[in-house]
């Protein structure tokens, strides 16, 4: 498959310049198809012909096999989740508090690297360490400072704020020196760049396929490091969660499965997989050309001075300075360019493999018109 064939495949991109991937990426028709075909499966023919929770935890089976083959892991560290924050927040209520513990993450989380610590303040006494970052860079003596009390440190393999890529590595290196545990966020990750996560060492990896990966929302995925699953003492159970339980009681599953807990749809899952079947047919090469030339063309045209991250793009996330992002925005919606405001002030463009030149002159020509 080439960029082109995907292109016309994506219905969202008939009516519009779609440059928002980092917050979803828009499903081509084939994985909506295998989304809708799993569920009419599901439902019309698995409880007459089969029995749906067998044809439905095959179907998880093998996903989580396809996951670990995508990131490097035995299928046994991966667990099933519906989103990136569903993960992290089954990382959280698994560990076992004590008041006063650290949880270090950084200025630049999203929402799921900072509300679980939030409520863990207001119910278990667990305190936050937040460390500064410059441009979308780490002040690494502050990290090192404030690692080295930590219980859990939580960063970002990729900033969703300036798209600049954190050395996961060296910060789980570091962490698990002063003897903290890791979590790192990576749903910016998958399906524009490599998610490697043994080679990162860190003891739990969260993300989801409904961004870079145009997969459906609702199939998030979770890696947990093997000797961190058995630290781990999840606060639900269920029958996804459990070797098979007997009078006595129950034995919770080696692995990360012991996260996982009871029935949801496989139709995501199915979409999910279709996703990556896509992914491997355009090739990670081929996506990271495209995203090279597309914001290096974009930089050039708005300026290096106004982009808030690297000049020379890490990723297909671009920020970018404006005098009001919000009604930048909402022009650029009036002319069929999608894009968003982000928190932090700044317009923010994403560009994946189904983008064009085409649309990148087409926001340029927009930001032009909106602030003359």
């Amino acid at each position: 498959m080439d960029p082109e064939t995907l292109r016309a495949d994506v219905p969202a991109l008939d009516d519009a310049v779609y440059l928002n991937t980092g917050a979803s990426g828009p499903s081509p028709r084939r994985v909506v198809d295998a989304t809708e075909t799993a569920l009419e499966h599901h439902e019309y023919e698995a409880h007459a012909s089969d029995d749906p929770y067998r044809s439905a935890h095959a179907l998880y089976d093998d996903v989580r096999e396809r996951l670990g083959d995508f990131v490097g892991t035995d299928p046994a560290n991966v667990a099933l989740t519906q989103s990136t924050t569903d993960g992290v927040n089954r990382i959280a209520s698994a560990i076992d508090w004590d008041p006063g513990d650290v949880v270090v993450r950084t200025d630049v989380e999203h929402s799921a690297g900072i509300l679980p610590w939030r409520r863990l303040r207001d119910t278990e006494g667990v305190r936050t360490r937040v460390v500064p970052t410059e441009g979308g860079r780490l002040d690494r003596d502050a990290y090192r400072e404030a690692v080295r009390d930590a219980r859990l440190v939580c960063v970002s393999a990729l900033t969703w704020t300036h798209g600049t890529r954190l050395p996961v590595a060296d910060l789980v290196a570091e962490a698990h020196d002063a003897g903290a545990e890791v979590l790192v966020d990576a749903v910016q990750l998958p399906g524009q760049a490599p998610m490697p996560v043994e080679a990162w060492g860190a003891d739990y990896v969260a993300a989801a396929g409904h961004k870079w990966l145009l997969g459906p929302w609702g199939a998030g995925f979770l890696y947990v490091a093997p000797e961190a699953a058995e630290r781990l003492g999840p606060a639900h159970v269920g029958y996804r969660s459990v070797r098979e339980p007997d009078a006595a009681g129950y034995e919770f599953h080696a692995g990360a499965r012991r996260l996982e807990v009871g029935t949801v749809s496989p139709a995501p899952y199915a979409g999910l997989r279709e996703a990556l079947d896509v992914h491997a047919e355009l090739g990670l090469g081929t996506i990271q050309e495209r995203i090279d030339a597309l914001t290096e063309r974009f930089v050039d045209g708005i300026g290096a001075e106004r982009v808030l991250g690297p000049a020379s793009p890490e990723s297909g996330l671009v920020a970018f300075e404006s005098d009001d992002p919000e009604a930048l925005v909402s022009n650029l919606k009036e002319r069929d360019v999608v894009v968003r405001a982000l928190p932090t002030g700044a317009v923010r463009a994403s560009f994946h493999v189904f983008n064009t030149p085409g649309d990148v002159d087409a926001l340029l020509e927009g930001i032009a018109d909106a602030e003359a």
